[in-house]
């Protein structure tokens, strides 16, 4: 791996870390916006604070490499959570489509700095 590689992973999980983070965060704040576009969407705003924390120890788990593709599943089940519930209720497809990028900009970043991963992807392609 050339040290562009290991930078373009670096920067891609990055954006997926601090965006995830960011929303983790008002999420366990229950900031008032968050709360209100959760009862817009038809959930109980009570419901912030797990989610938060849920979603932080994913994160933490995906940022620590032992354990960073079980950390990648997790934040994936959650963005498909999200897309789920954009599909419910009936969001515009900016909603539907910004979970499905950070979840290519978690794999993508995890795909391009672990061997381990390629190499799975790799044995499955060619399986």
């Amino acid at each position: 791996m050339t040290k562009t590689q290991l930078w373009i992973g670096r920067i891609m999980s990055g954006v997926a870390v601090l965006f995830l983070a960011f929303d983790s965060i008002t999420k366990i704040m229950r900031v008032k916006s968050v709360t209100d576009a959760m009862a817009a969407m038809g959930l109980n705003p009570n419901l912030a604070l797990p989610i938060g924390i849920t979603l932080l120890v994913c994160l933490l788990l995906y940022m620590m490499p032992r354990t960073a593709f079980f950390g990648a599943l997790l934040l994936t089940a959650y963005l498909g959570g999200a897309v789920a519930t954009n599909v419910i209720i009936a969001a515009p497809a900016y909603n539907l489509i910004f979970p499905v990028i950070t979840a290519v900009f978690v794999w993508g970043g995890l795909y391009v700095t672990s061997a381990h991963v390629r190499a799975l992807v790799g044995k499955r392609i060619n399986a």
